[in-house]
């Protein structure tokens, strides 16, 4: 990263903040850089509410030897898993599982929860997507009996499921938490009208769940084409990662920022303090797809 970044580039920036989990962390290092932090948690996520299921997976994970694979999807999807092993006083063995197992991950963030317990992703896909899942386990010379999938949220991945069974293998889903997103409706309604009137001068995404509720929310009031409008031509939106992008885009969004290579809170704080400081800044994280260098989003300030 360059020296050139300068301590106070978000001097006078408004900058939009829909992280639920690391809000605090987030806000911090936008703060630190001079920034006015709007923070709007746009989600919340809870265990399951049928742990009887969970327990049943869980059961079945440790004590059937043919469970020979784990995809492991999220890094909430597995440490949700271990927080239910506790409740069920089989945390033990289910850590002692893990290292039976071949995990496959679909990005970073599981592989930084399984290292608090010393473990380590023993293959990770090359796109962080799940098509990049399934192009992994295709890969496979010789794919378990039994594959057991980590899910997000209530999402059924329908692909992911049918390419564990066209592998002759018998899938294994299991789904630890889900995502509580019609509280607050209010503070999101704020936002979306502060970004439609142009206050905002940029906005983080950190999770895809956060942009559907957003839209959501705009939708079942009518504001869906202001805020789309506002998205494009008002407000500089940033990606953490591929994964983001990704529905950002399949959604209509264009990305002005993603941070290259390194997809943490840290290197999204960095890309965007570069883009916003505008050319010469030395960090090359803006987005491929964003357009040209000089973006008028960038140039034009904070509005209020």
């Amino acid at each position: 990263m360059s020296a050139r970044l300068d301590a106070n580039a978000f001097s006078g920036r408004r900058i939009a903040l829909p992280e639920t989990r690391q809000l605090d962390v987030l806000a911090n290092l936008m703060l630190r850089r001079g920034a006015d932090v709007v923070r709007c948690p746009l989600i919340s996520m809870h265990d399951h509410p049928d742990q009887a299921a969970v327990g049943e997976w869980l059961d079945r994970f440790v004590a059937d030897p043919r469970v020979g694979d784990l995809v492991i999807l999220t890094g909430e999807s597995i440490a949700r898993l271990d927080a239910a092993a506790e409740r069920f006083g089989r945390q033990d063995a289910f850590r002692e599982r893990l290292t039976k197992a071949r995990l496959i991950v679909r990005g970073p963030k599981p592989g930084r929860v399984l290292k608090r317990w010393g473990l380590s992703p023993d293959l990770v896909a090359e796109r962080p997507t799940s098509a990049g899942v399934i192009a992994s386990l295709q890969g496979l010379a010789d794919p378990a009996a039994v594959i057991g999938v980590a899910m997000y949220g209530t999402e059924p991945n329908r692909p992911l499921i049918e390419a564990i069974g066209a592998l002759g293998a018998e899938p294994l889903p299991v789904w630890p938490y889900v995502y509580a997103g019609e509280s607050e409706t209010e503070t999101v309604l704020a936002l979306i009208e502060r970004l439609i009137d142009g206050e905002i001068d940029a906005i983080a995404f950190t999770s895809q769940p956060q942009i559907d509720r957003l839209l959501k929310v705009a939708r079942n009031h009518e504001l869906e084409t202001a805020l789309r409008e506002a998205l494009a031509s008002r407000t500089t939106v940033t990606a953490i990662g591929p994964v983001m992008a990704n529905r950002l885009t399949e959604l209509g969004i264009g990305v002005d920022v993603m941070p290259e290579g390194r997809y943490f809170m840290k290197p999204l704080v960095d890309a965007l303090a570069s883009h916003l400081q505008g050319p010469g800044s030395g960090t090359g994280d803006s987005h491929p797809d964003a357009g040209p260098e000089v973006d008028p989003k960038v140039d034009r300030g904070a509005t209020s």
